[in-house]
């Protein structure tokens, strides 16, 4: 935890949700920069300025399958009276050395080819008679199939004005330009961008490894049979799948049981490949609530399971609804953080969205303003008012319409309810000193999708 933070611990202590998000955000720190290959660095955040080193495209080419002409000896050229041009060969993408095109003649050009010197246009095949000696074609053929229309007659049946269908040198960038900045989200087009100018490797901050784990003994693995008292375990799965969503490499650890030691070695196996852990369940004040049990006691000092150094794990209760059981803290000797959520499906799910997420994406090294979800005022639009807890922050699922400016509640107020919160994209903010909200008054959302 933050070295600056100055709140009373224990359980009389009640944190404010900002609090407790200052609290993380003060502690977690954005990963160190590192180069990898341009498909690994996908999602990642880049750390330096891009300067493109070579023009896009690296010469004229064309942007048609077609013939490169001199403009003069297509002007006026109709159906009626089509320009005979001699065809002096192919020019293919990727030829090293394309022909010279000399007045009266023509080169038959494929897409992406460099237009050959002496060639101020591209006339489209559709507008010849492709070497046939008929009317217009629809496309060429196969040079393997057609080899004559590299050579002979071409007739073209419509003028083209010079640099008509020619993609010109650095037209898409040139050479000093600034390709991308620092700070920008590596998705399929900027790995586009960084592979078209060469770039091979790009340093970035990593995506974060975000191990997740569920506790309890009466959790079993989706597939499975259940016996009396047992339910599947979904937690695990949701915040794996939520962590994935905000930017991280996330891993799933199937449920742990109700055993402290167990939990404390499980956690110790996972730190190899953690830059966050997160667990749902056992935070609250039951005897069978075993983070509290197995966390609580590490200190700052080595123990026997390997996780207590440089340690400390706080378990808080928050002035909101659901979650208000929270746990927060720096584990092993790499001081890896651990955010312990609740257990009760809705509860956890609204935890991460508040506090995991935006731990995710400040290790990511995004701005302040990409950290957290996106927000909006809307108007409620509810058959009843909605009541909430004096003193505290509640956090109701809702369904969002933009274009309305509305948003709707999905569900009751369980956080058991994960149906409902399944079919909602917002979370409706009613604040600590809201007790009740009448249809038609403005409310915060959170945006979920």
């Amino acid at each position: 935890m933050s070295s600056t933070t100055t709140h009373v611990t224990g359980q009389q202590h009640v944190w404010s949700v900002a609090e407790h998000l200052e609290d993380i955000l003060a502690t977690v720190r954005p990963l160190e920069p590192i180069e990898l290959q341009l498909l690994d660095a996908q999602g990642c955040v880049l750390v330096e300025d891009i300067t493109v080193p070579l023009s896009l495209p690296p010469f004229d080419n064309s942007s048609m399958d077609g013939y490169a002409v001199r403009a003069a000896d297509v002007a006026g050229a109709s159906e009626d009276f089509p320009a005979v041009l001699t065809v002096v060969g192919d020019v293919a993408a990727g030829q090293a050395r394309p022909l010279r095109v000399g007045p009266g003649q023509a080169a038959r050009i494929m897409t992406g080819a460099p237009l050959p010197p002496g060639a101020e246009a591209v006339v489209p095949v559709e507008w010849t008679d492709g070497g046939l000696g008929e009317g217009p074609v629809s496309g060429m053929r196969a040079h393997s199939a057609a080899p004559e229309g590299a050579s002979g007659e071409v007739r073209v049946h419509r003028p083209a004005e010079a640099r008509a269908h020619v993609r010109a040198k650095g037209s898409d960038v040139k050479a000093g330009d600034r390709a991308l900045e620092a700070g920008t989200v590596l998705g399929p087009p900027q790995i586009a961008l960084l592979a078209a100018i060469g770039r091979g490797t790009v340093r970035v901050r990593p995506r974060p490894r975000v191990v997740v784990m569920s506790t309890g003994s009466e959790l079993v693995q989706p597939g499975e049979e259940l016996a009396e008292g047992q339910i599947y375990d979904s937690n695990s799965f949701a915040l794996t799948a939520a962590a994935r969503d905000a930017g991280a490499i996330a891993y799933r650890v199937g449920a742990v049981a109700d055993d402290a030691e167990t939990l404390r070695s499980t956690i110790e196996d996972q730190l190899i490949r953690a830059d966050l852990i997160v667990t749902t369940g056992g935070v609250s004040v039951g005897a069978y609530d075993v983070v509290k049990e197995a966390l609580t006691s590490v200190g700052d000092s080595e123990d026997e399971t390997g996780i207590g150094a440089g340690s400390g794990v706080e378990f808080r209760k928050l002035a909101m609804q659901p979650g208000k059981p929270q746990g927060f803290g720096t584990i092993g000797p790499e001081h890896t953080p651990l955010l312990a959520l609740p257990g009760n499906p809705v509860s956890s799910y609204v935890s991460f969205e508040l506090f995991v997420r935006p731990a995710v994406r400040t290790l990511m090294g995004l701005p302040a303003a990409d950290v957290h979800r996106p927000s909006a005022r809307a108007v409620l639009k509810s058959a009843k008012a909605l009541s909430s807890p004096a003193g505290r922050r509640q956090f109701l699922r809702g369904t969002y319409d933009a274009e309305a400016g509305t948003v709707t509640p999905v569900g009751g107020s369980g956080s058991h309810l994960v149906a409902a919160l399944a079919h909602a994209d917002a979370l409706i903010v009613l604040p600590e000193k809201t007790t009740s909200a009448e249809p038609g008054v403005e409310v915060d959302v959170v945006l979920l999708g």
